[in-house]
């Protein structure tokens, strides 16, 4: 049988204003990183929503890359990385009781009902394994992710579908004006964590 291809996508969220009153915008963005013949090939997404906060934002970037996934027809085994607690525990720990108990929870009505079911659901077409990183720490995919995620948020727009990567001219940016990440080789990187998944690492929490 063959064995199903490896994605990681690194992903992030952003609310302008999250907890104020009235209708903040957000959005959210990832990084796709996929193995090929010719090397590793990268793709961008995001979404944007005009009234949100930013947890609704991780639930809906994390069910709308894997349903862009899906719709390529190719099942995968994918590693999901975000810096949103709220996302990874929740998948990890709250939602299998959720779903035992008919989506319901002893303290009350779920939060965020509609769009838990929604990930559940679209993780359903790939083997799907969830890591938290923690944000603004200095990882580059994860800043990259945070800068497609307040770009949505901030002009309320976001391609229809997956994108050319510009995580690329990205880094070259940040290595040229801030002097940032000049040991960093996102190939190697990306290699790693390739490797963890193949090994059958569970990837409990990434520092």
């Amino acid at each position: 049988m063959p064995i199903n291809p490896i994605a990681i996508i690194h992903l992030d969220e952003s609310c302008l204003g999250n907890g104020r009153e009235g209708d903040n915008p957000g959005g959210a963005g990832g990084l796709i990183e996929v193995r090929i013949r010719s090397g590793i090939e990268r793709r961008d997404f995001s979404v944007h929503a005009p009234a949100t906060t930013n947890n609704q934002m991780a639930l809906a970037g994390a069910a709308t890359v894997l349903e862009l996934l899906s719709a390529r027809g190719r099942r995968l085994r994918v590693l999901m990385v975000s810096d949103s607690q709220y996302l990874i525990k929740g998948i990890r720990e709250w939602v299998p009781g959720w779903i035992r108990r008919g989506w319901t929870r002893k303290g009350g009505p779920i939060e965020n009902l509609a769009l838990w079911q929604r990930l559940v659901g679209a993780t359903k077409n790939h083997e799907v394994q969830w890591t938290w990183v923690r944000g603004h720490a200095g990882h580059p995919k994860n800043e990259y992710a945070n800068d497609l995620a307040v770009a949505a948020a901030t002009t309320q727009d976001s391609p229809s579908g997956v994108v050319e990567s510009g995580f690329p001219t990205w880094i070259l940016r940040q290595r040229e004006k801030k002097k940032r990440y000049l040991d960093y080789d996102p190939d190697i990187a990306f290699t790693v964590l390739e490797s963890r998944m193949q090994d059958g690492d569970r990837f409990a929490v990434m520092e």
